[in-house]
């Protein structure tokens, strides 16, 4: 991504400062980027889930819009936002783990740019997951009652009987209804968009650098009066960052969707009946026996308009932080 002039941090450079640093700037993205997207991501599970109220509305742009209206008719403004409050929960480890991880796992080659988004965000679930189902349930609800829906919304998945098998009775496997569906799909989700968002950034410093890079800037000298380090990358322009983030998302979004489909069914079908047992090759089934292949696609143009600007200032916001915490 950087020239031989140009400096990236070594495995010596990866200390817990770095870490921490990186920890932090990955937490402020990801809170940053969902604040952004709330009210589409509400919209959006609607749609996914096949919530009965909403779905005439979904498999349109306008029907959005009128998801939207609805919503606020229903609930009120602040219903755009309803679970955005355990996004935030979720999120902040989330997104945190998930940058800190990959610029642990990275090395500079395109293959392992892949690998190492796809890990990160494999990580990254694995600690947040239980809040990703809650915060499914609470965006699934369309009553007005607004008090105690996060302990409900725990509650209720704590109460299910959605695992009957020998080895898994414990109410706490509730919570990870659909955990499997959820990391096969990260793997191409955070995989291409580190991916895409890498190739792009490479391609916007080697070969569009008189438009898309802000110059580069001395290092700062050190106590002696001697730069500490040769040089710090130039930063990509706002749009070329904001550009490079939401073409990653929309590529994420793209191969992964149907996955994702078929994980946020499995998340709100305890919602519909508490005691049935949910399996990823019957609720595939169901959903291609009610509306074929384009039934894995529900929602995807909602979701194109969420993920390019969710991702656009998750990775902006990201950069921005890090270059203040001056770490590369």
């Amino acid at each position: 991504m950087a020239g031989g002039s140009q400096r990236r941090p070594g495995r010596q450079d990866r200390d817990l400062t770095y870490v921490a640093k990186t920890l932090f700037a990955g937490g402020i993205a990801g809170c940053a980027a969902k604040t952004v997207v709330a009210p589409l991501d509400r919209v959006k599970i609607l749609f996914q889930a096949n919530q009965p109220q909403f779905r005439r509305y979904s498999g349109s742009l306008l029907g959005v819009a009128r998801a939207g209206r609805a919503i606020v008719a229903q609930q009120g403004f602040t219903g755009l936002f309803q679970g955005h409050s355990m996004s935030l929960l979720r999120i902040f480890p989330y997104a945190s783990i998930k940058f800190m991880a990959y610029e642990q796992f990275r090395i500079e080659t395109d293959l392992r740019h892949f690998v190492a988004g796809s890990l990160a965000g494999t990580s990254s679930v694995l600690v947040t997951y239980p809040l990703d189902l809650i915060r499914v349930r609470m965006a699934y609800e369309t009553g007005t009652d607004k008090s105690h829906k996060t302990r409900r919304a725990v509650q209720r998945i704590w109460g299910e009987s959605t695992y009957r098998t020998k080895w898994l009775r414990l109410p706490i496997t509730n919570f990870y209804t659909g955990f499997g569906m959820s990391v096969l799909g990260m793997i191409p989700y955070a995989g291409a968009s580190f991916y895409v968002h890498a190739a792009l950034e490479r391609l916007c410093r080697e070969r569009l650098p008189a438009y898309t890079t802000i110059p580069s800037t001395p290092a700062a000298a050190d106590a002696a009066g001697t730069a500490s380090t040769p040089v710090r990358r130039a930063q990509l322009n706002f749009w070329a960052q904001l550009l490079s983030g939401g073409l990653a998302g929309i590529v994420a979004q793209t191969v992964s969707y149907p996955i994702e489909i078929v994980r946020r069914r499995m998340q709100v079908a305890g919602a519909l009946d508490a005691i049935a047992k949910i399996q990823a090759h019957t609720v595939a089934r169901e959903i291609y026996a009610a509306g074929g292949l384009r039934g894995f696609y529900v929602g995807l143009s909602i979701g194109y308009l969420k993920v390019a600007p969710m991702f656009a200032v998750s990775f902006y916001v990201y950069e921005k932080v890090k270059y203040l915490l001056d770490i590369e």
